[in-house]
């Protein structure tokens, strides 16, 4: 999702379906709760990649659904059988190479764990990136992870500045939620 000046107005005035407003005002910039969501939230950004948010908004139970409630090692698990159901699954978006992608990344999320305790811890360790690095860093662990990907990844979940402008009201309440871009590390 391309976020730019005209999202937060766009989103004060009215001009978003309410799924999306919704979106904007409750989770884009706030800090997702747990690895499963996280790794939820980079599923969407993955499909999303060449559509509209509004469309990856619409079809989002439905990927949650395929993709066991974004549980990280039944998704690590999937085989040859599950890509061929995700490939038949109207409801989500099929491209073999997101869907292929995601598995791989949740194997990946695995070793994280092991290593790091929790995506999320590995996410904090990382310090105080510039935006080329997280990419780098991106590119390096997971697939499908572009610029765009995973700077609205980041954005989306409180790791990087701009999800929302300071005049928008929920700017305040991401500031609040004390996100990891607001907090500088030592």
């Amino acid at each position: 999702m391309e976020v730019n000046n005209s999202y937060c107005l766009a989103a004060s005035q009215g001009k978003l379906s309410e799924l999306h407003k919704q979106y904007h005002d409750t989770e884009y910039g706030f800090k997702a709760q747990t690895d499963e969501a996280l790794f939820g939230s980079l599923i969407l950004e993955i499909n999303q990649a060449g559509l509209s948010w509004n469309t990856i908004l619409n079809k989002r139970e439905t990927i949650k659904k395929a993709y066991a409630n974004y549980n990280i090692q039944a998704i690590a698990n999937f085989n040859a059988d599950d890509i061929e159901r995700l490939m038949q699954d109207a409801g989500i978006i099929r491209m073999r190479g997101k869907i292929t992608a995601i598995i791989y990344n949740a194997q990946q999320l695995l070793e994280l764990q092991k290593t790091a305790g929790s995506f999320e811890a590995w996410l904090n360790k990382q310090g105080d990136l510039s935006v080329e690095e997280w990419i780098k860093l991106f590119k390096k662990t997971f697939k499908f992870t572009g610029k765009e990907i995973t700077k609205e990844f980041l954005m989306g979940n409180g790791y990087l500045e701009g999800a929302h402008e300071k005049g928008c009201p929920i700017y305040e309440k991401t500031i609040a939620e004390h996100p990891n871009w607001s907090i500088k590390k030592s």
